[in-house]
This record gives C-alpha cells, sequence and structure tokens, in this order.
C-alpha cells in the first residue's frame, strides 16, 4: 500500500468521524431546506441531514475522481 492510499484513507476516515462526532451530539430535529430539489423543508434529526449531506459529497466526489479515461495513450509516432 502506498503512503498516498494511506494517507487518504486517514483523511477519509478523519472525515467520516467528524460527521459521526457532530451527529451524536446534535441530536435534535432540524429543519433542512433546499429548494432547488424539494419543494417543502425536510424535519428530520441533525445526525441523518449530516450524514446525507456527507454520503452525497463523497458520491458526487468518487464519481468526478473516478471518471477519468483509461491510461496514457501512445503518440502517433509510435509504431
Amino acid at each position: 500500500m502506498s503512503f498516498k492510499s494511506f494517507f487518504r484513507i486517514v483523511v477519509f476516515l478523519l472525515i467520516l468521524f467528524v460527521v459521526l462526532y457532530t451527529g451524536m451530539y446534535n441530536t435534535e430535529t432540524i429543519n433542512f431546506s433546499f429548494p432547488i430539489a424539494f419543494s417543502h423543508s425536510i424535519r428530520e434529526p441533525a445526525a441523518l441531514i449530516f450524514f446525507g449531506v456527507f454520503a452525497a459529497g463523497v458520491l458526487g466526489g468518487t464519481l468526478l475522481h473516478g471518471s477519468g479515461g483509461g491510461g496514457s495513450r501512445r503518440s502517433s509516432k509510435e509504431k
């Protein structure tokens, strides 16, 4: 395992810990308003809202990062 992969895993786990820690201590029900996607506000526990926003960010980042084409291209001069 390379250092870069290990570092990414550690950073990901630290971010996940912050989301978990925030959710554990913010158990009140909150109103989440996002007018572009929802016509009315969502009233859920803060932990679920934090996890949902985190999950959307992880999925979006994975899709953006993982959409690269496969490998390097060879120049037209190579046979």
